[in-house]
């Protein structure tokens, strides 16, 4: 499929802003979700990092949803005529603290729609800042990576051509065993309406893959949780991850972390049950 870039040009820049408030329910079912040895959270305490995903969310109407799951294509985001939508990465800037009972405001920009030809077809990749604040000062900064390709069930991410091996060492790791149960729960506390994280039938005999995907949010949240666990003194102020490969339901997998260094830097990354490299990502103090 050949895409005019022409025809996205008006996209670039264009903006969206809405608010929300950080309330208790969805940090209480998120520790829940995460297996969080923590007490109910009460006004005042600081959420952690990243479930700030859990809100903002996108309520579409039931009659706007596309077969995957997602919202129909236009609104905020450019209507790319490409079916399969990925988030491959983000880079995140940590200002100040979210703490619960905040109210949040959050402008949402455009700021590049780029198109190419790749081995496996047309592809497109958005890249859109989030700006989110209290009414005293900015929070958070980070940037969305939402990639748009053909379809081409033959050749999945993660086949064969696609493998890059984890690295060796680490000097912490945890197993996590997923079940659609847990991938429910994401989806459900997120919005992620996408059929390939709890709709087996769908992403196998629709989509092509071998079972459900884990979602790239909930990977990268659990690799900061992990971080964060064996480092408690470390102030994380730059996240950023890359997705390499999709890790399946089907097998444990195993989040991988090094402490940070003399410039206050860490990698993390998440391998799958063969030792497949499935997403990067780095940690700055």
């Amino acid at each position: 499929m050949t895409i005019n870039s022409d025809d996205f040009s008006n996209w670039i820049g264009k903006t969206e802003k809405t608010t929300d408030d950080v309330t208790l329910a969805p940090l209480n079912a998120m520790a829940a979700t995460l297996d969080k040895e923590v007490e109910r959270f009460r006004p005042g305490d600081q959420i952690p990092a990243l479930w700030h995903w859990a809100y903002f969310l996108d309520p579409a109407p039931t009659t706007k949803i596309a077969k995957d799951g997602h919202p129909k294509r236009g609104g905020f985001l450019p209507p790319i005529p490409l079916p399969r939508r990925m988030w491959a990465g983000s880079r995140l800037h940590f200002i100040n603290p979210i703490n619960a009972g905040d109210h949040l405001s959050r402008k949402s920009t455009i700021k590049s729609i780029s198109l190419k030809e790749g081995k496996s077809g047309s592809l497109a990749f958005v890249n859109v800042l989030h700006e989110i604040s209290t009414p005293s000062e900015m929070v958070l900064s980070e940037e969305h990576d939402i990639v748009y390709r053909e379809d081409h069930s033959s050749k999945r991410p993660g086949s064969s051509a696609n493998k890059v091996a984890a690295p060796v060492s680490s000097n912490f790791s945890t197993l996590i065993t997923p079940d659609p149960v847990f991938l429910f729960r994401y989806s459900a506390l997120t919005f992620n309406g996408h059929r390939i994280h709890y709709d087996r039938e769908y992403a196998t005999q629709e989509e092509g893959y071998p079972g459900l995907i884990v979602h790239g949010p909930l990977l990268a949240t659990l690799l900061i949780d992990t971080f964060a666990k064996h480092n408690p003194s470390f102030q994380i102020k730059k996240f950023e991850f890359r997705a390499i490969n999709p890790v399946f339901d089907l097998n444990p997998f195993e989040v991988c972390g090094m402490n940070p260094n003399g410039d206050g830097q860490a990698s993390v990354w998440v391998q799958d049950h063969e030792g497949n490299l499935c997403m990067q990502a780095r940690i700055f103090g």
